[in-house]
């Protein structure tokens, strides 16, 4: 029997090859960044690192040339800018011509309708009190843009750690997806 994979929108596939890349490395990590390169345009600039990168061995021989617009090549951003928070890291970002969309990985906690009531107004006593609170999820975003406008979040929650658990949407953080869209305008 044939097995049945999905085809996804480009942009998708690649932020969801990220989110296991990024989920690979468990729970209570940084902010993760990377920089999306059209897998055409990434061979024939680079086609020697192309083909080292590609899955099939080298006595097969090079695999065609992706199709352009077909596929996204991830480049993890090291070296970060300093910065406080993701707001003021993607406020700090401009991307040359060649990237032609960018993602973003964050882990957030995630609290029910209310929970932020009566809160202490100590920035550490309220920090504590929302790591405590007992209906709080803690989720990891990953969230990717391209130049043309696409734009796509994946969600995956800690107590539903697997793969085949990942929520998307386009419009599920559509501030970060904002700040990341406005990283790759001229």
């Amino acid at each position: 029997m044939t097995e049945i994979v999905p085809v996804h929108p480009p942009l998708l596939e690649c932020a969801l090859e990220a989110e296991k890349y990024v989920a690979a490395s468990g729970w209570d990590q940084p902010l993760r960044l990377f920089a999306l390169v059209d897998a055409a345009d990434f061979a024939e600039a680079e086609p020697d690192l192309a083909r080292r990168l590609d899955d099939a061995p080298a006595e097969q021989g090079a695999t065609e040339a992706p199709e352009p617009g077909s596929a996204y090549v991830t480049i993890e951003q090291d070296d970060l800018p300093a910065h406080s928070d993701v707001e003021e890291l993607l406020a700090q970002l401009a991307w040359p011509p060649q990237v032609d969309g960018v993602a973003v990985a964050i882990e957030r906690i995630v609290l029910p309708p209310g929970a932020e009531e009566g809160l202490p107004e100590d920035p550490a006593e309220a920090t504590k009190a929302l790591l405590e609170h007992p209906g709080r999820a803690d989720i990891r975003i990953l969230a990717a843009v391209s130049r043309d406008g696409d734009r796509v979040c994946l969600v995956r929650q800690r107590a539903h750690d697997s793969d085949d658990k990942v929520a998307s949407g386009e419009e599920i953080a559509p501030g970060l997806l904002d700040a990341l869209a406005a990283t790759l305008e001229d």
